[in-house]
């Protein structure tokens, strides 16, 4: 041992030595100062090994023999338990911030937390435990020192012998926020001790609900819950190496199994629902919060079990149900895309994930059963499930526009357009305007203005066929029952050629939509002036010089105003596209003036 060892073991034996005295002799005060002087001792130690030192190997050999002493000290049969108590307090903090020196000090940290675990007090050693998680020092909020204090705390949770659900529900917040903090920016080599400890722990809160004689339907939906928001979290980690994580993801949903969760129940969030009620009774949203991720989680259960090679026969066959079942019912369908919105809109699953989360649902929605909505006994408020419905979209816009493979950003659009079509047609039309009003890409605003004009094609000839000599009569009738063909989708065109916060678009960074939404416009004015209708009211008088004064004129004047800036004649080529829409459409406007009286 060298000098500076020698020196930090004398340090350290005088503390414990001055620690155990005054304890002994009964004195309080006496004793907290030693207790402080020993923590000070420790921390001085780690802070200086921490803080880079051009000795590593003699720190960390201090750091090792410093732990060992500790140790020993512990585990000497003559020591009295009201010191061992007394230690308790401070120690766990103070020697897990050695955990990140090496690999034989993170085990010497971990046995003296453990030792404590074994011979104090379980409930004092939760609270103990919770708060050297809560409020860790800075330099040391890293998975090496949290991974020892998680371990401890799945020890202590099975030793609990009364009211095992206050202690947990008490605790679980605090392990949730660290593995959040830490999962959120995962480093695969250095989480996964921390990963394999929280999963200790739901191994911990299985054994206590075997444990019980009764069950506690309580217990079981906070057990659930866990295992929901970790799946979540630990999805983070995954990378694109989704096989090696199937284990993992499958015991995780045995666990689930077990505290009588289903794949449907998850996938449509009925059962995820019903936990968070059972576990949220009162005024608790600010203990919820910890449980944010559980409909992911119940999403990625699902998908992994559909994903893994190593599900058994019964899991595959429970999985097809789920997607028949899905396929042939509609409001079960809708909540199942209100929960897989959460998988296409979190920004740290691996795409990998999200790749199969688009397969799923593009399976489901191409199996549709046509009668699906025809089986409700009862008429249904189907706006109710709209805002789920809008944030799936957007979410499942967000694997369009960010994803770099370009079969699975067609295959997500394919997807975006049957969830849309399984949409009642008098809803669609204002979920279409108000993605396009809450959308700041060009090209996604492009994107959904097509569908809008993809809609209107498919549902015009439809009204119009077996049109009568009364073409008035005939529209009267037909315009009560259209969705697109209405002033709204005027409205639609209007947003994108006259921005809400004035002036004409932005060019060319709006290019694309400024396109459409120009074609659109055509496609409403031929198709309304070739079929003799007015629907929209685009051939009234007033809309048609509306259109041309503050829509098409600053519009000419702008695209003119950009070329004539335009030194090399790049955009001048971009814009050729949108330069020739807009004149078609500028003569259109004008033809249909010199014949509208009205």
């Amino acid at each position: 041992m060298s000098a500076p060892e020698n020196i930090d073991s004398l340090r350290l034996q005088q503390a414990l030595a001055s620690c155990s005295q005054s304890i002994a002799n009964g004195d309080f005060k006496q004793s907290q100062e030693s207790i402080s002087e020993l923590v000070h001792f420790l921390d001085s130690l780690s802070d200086f090994i921490s803080s880079g030192t051009n000795d590593e190997k003699g720190a960390e050999n201090s750091a090792f023999e410093v732990l060992s002493e500790i140790y020993h000290y512990l585990i000497s049969p003559s020591l009295d338990q009201a010191i061992t108590d007394a230690l308790a307090f401070e120690l766990p903090k103070a020697v897990a911030k050695f955990a990140c020196v090496s690999t034989r000090c993170f085990e010497n940290a971990e046995r003296i937390i453990n030792h404590f675990v074994e011979v104090c007090s379980p409930r004092d050693m939760v609270s103990i435990l919770c708060e050297a998680m809560t409020s860790p020092s800075d330099g040391f909020s890293n998975s090496f020192y949290f991974t020892p204090l998680l371990g401890a705390l799945a020890k202590v949770f099975e030793a609990l012998k009364r009211r095992p659900f206050e202690q947990v529900k008490a605790s679980l917040p605090v392990v949730l926020k660290v593995l959040e903090a830490i999962l959120s920016d995962p480093e695969e080599d250095e989480d996964m001790d921390l990963i394999n400890k929280a999963i200790l722990i739901a191994h911990s809160l299985n054994t206590i609900c075997i444990k019980l004689d009764q069950k506690d339907e309580k217990l079981f939906a906070l057990f659930g819950l866990y295992v929901l928001q970790i799946t979540a979290l630990i999805s983070n980690s995954v990378g694109s190496e989704t096989s090696r994580w199937s284990p993992i993801m499958l015991q995780l949903s045995h666990f689930l199994h077990y505290c009588g969760f289903t794949y449907l129940g998850l996938i449509t969030g009925h059962e995820v629902g019903m936990a968070v009620d059972l576990i949220s009774q009162g005024d608790e949203d600010d203990y919820m919060r910890c449980f944010s991720y559980v409909k992911c989680g119940a999403a990625i259960t699902v998908l992994w079990r559909d994903l893994s090679n190593e599900a058994s026969k019964e899991d595959l066959e429970a999985a097809v149900k789920v997607k028949v079942k899905l396929c042939s019912n509609q409001i079960e369908r809708w909540e199942a895309v209100g929960i897989l919105k959460h998988v296409y809109a979190s920004s740290n699953l691996p795409w990998a994930l999200k790749r199969h989360a688009i397969d799923f649902l593009f399976c489901i929605m191409e199996a549709i059963d046509s009668h699906s909505h025809k089986d409700l006994e009862e008429p249904l408020d189907y706006s109710v499930y709209m805002p789920s419905l809008y944030a799936a979209l957007q979410a499942i816009q967000k694997v369009i526009v960010y994803a770099s493979d370009p079969p699975l950003r067609k295959k997500a659009f394919d997807t975006f357009k049957m969830v849309l079509a399984d949409i009642p047609a008098s809803l669609r039309f204002d979920i279409l305007m108000a993605l396009i009003k809450n959308s700041d890409l060009s090209s996604m605003i492009a994107i959904l203005l097509g569908c809008v004009k993809e809609e209107m094609y498919k549902e015009y000839p439809k009204k119009v066929s077996g049109q009568n000599i009364d073409a008035k009569e005939e529209n009267k009738a037909v315009q009560s029952t259209l969705s697109f063909w209405t002033g709204g989708v005027l409205d639609c065109v209007e947003f994108v050629l006259k921005p809400p916060k004035g002036g004409p678009p932005s060019l060319p960074e709006f290019t694309d939509a400024v396109l459409s939404a120009l074609n659109l416009y055509r496609f409403i004015l031929i198709t309304e002036s070739s079929g003799k209708t007015n629907y929209t009211e685009v051939l009234l008088k007033n809309k048609l010089q509306k259109v041309y004064r503050e829509w098409l004129e600053p519009l000419r004047s702008l695209v003119s105003g950009v070329s004539a800036g335009d030194d090399d004649g790049q955009l001048a080529i971009a814009l050729n596209p949108l330069e020739f829409v807009l004149y078609r459409c500028i003569e259109l406007v004008e033809d249909n003036l010199k014949h509208t009286t009205t």
